[in-house]
């Protein structure tokens, strides 16, 4: 993945500066002082010093796989949201000349500045099928504050560096499979037990269905129709995968409407509860 974006960083400067005939070489390298004095043309060095996780774009939650056509399966699948991952470059620029350095991170600078969201038709391996946007971030005031740390650490002389941070995804996770859940039951009442056990008083408990489903045409999910079980107040509006709540309601045979706009109400008989509740046109 990491290597993916190194191949990104690359070809996107290729493009963008652009390097013809490779006058310029694009590294990846640790700055050493040994490495610096092996260097045979002007070239400019991304070293990626630091790859942390992003707690402020951390969602610990269950994400619902659909198919292509975002319709629910039979049996539905789960998996955990992506890491998002902060990878910490350094740019730095090495001629024979500083003025020549001078030049090559201004128009470092000037390629990178244009894309703070890394294009997608320009990521290369893995990247390809990122689950967010690339985001950029080049010449950040608050990082690299105390750069003769990092150039001590190198054993290399100071020299003009640029802060680049990329946030990617990175998602380990495999995805679970189980039934769907279309009906869920919620119990309310009064309990002297708690904490020691959850039970409810007898005589206090009360019992609330919720049902839930998908409104479907020719196998597309359809957002924004009204669902309402008829004769009572139970109501409802799909969301953008089709897919409606309602509740809490008692057991028993109903009536599920649909109103699609400029067409007739559809009606379909349910019981409560029941395996499922979807409306197909």
């Amino acid at each position: 993945m990491i290597a993916d974006l190194d191949q990104t960083i690359e070809q996107l400067l290729v493009d963008e500066l652009p390097i013809k005939n490779g006058e310029i070489d694009v590294k990846f390298d640790q700055p050493t002082r040994g490495w610096s004095a092996r260097l045979s043309r002007p070239t400019l060095n991304f070293f990626l010093y630091d790859v942390r996780e992003n707690n402020v774009l951390r969602q610990h939650q269950w994400e619902r796989m659909v198919d292509v056509n975002g319709r629910i399966a039979a049996t539905a699948q789960q998996k955990r949201t992506p890491f998002r991952l902060d990878c910490h470059y350094v740019i730095t620029a090495w001629a024979a000349e500083p003025q020549d350095e001078h030049r090559l991170l201004s128009r470092c600078l000037m390629a990178l500045f244009r894309y703070p969201i890394l294009p997608r038709q320009r990521l290369k391996g893995d990247l390809v099928a990122q689950p967010f946007d690339i985001m950029a971030r080049l010449a950040n005031h608050d990082r690299l504050t105390n750069p003769a740390e990092l150039w001590g650490s190198l054993d290399n002389e100071i020299r003009p560096s640029i802060s680049y941070l990329l946030t990617i995804a990175v998602d380990p996770w495999s995805e679970v499979s189980g039934p769907i859940v279309r009906t869920w039951t919620l119990r309310t009442g009064q309990t002297v037990t708690l904490p020691q056990e959850t039970s409810l008083t007898d005589g206090s408990e009360m019992v609330s269905t919720f049902i839930g489903g998908q409104v479907l045409r020719a196998d597309e999910p359809q957002p924004g129709v009204p669902v309402a079980i008829k004769g009572t107040g139970y109501v409802s509006t799909s969301d953008q995968k089709g897919i409606f709540t309602l509740g809490s309601v008692p057991p028993g045979s109903y009536t599920l409407v649909a109103w699609l706009p400029g067409g007739q109400p559809i009606e379909r008989a349910i019981t409560v509860p029941s395996e499922r509740y979807d409306i197909e046109i």
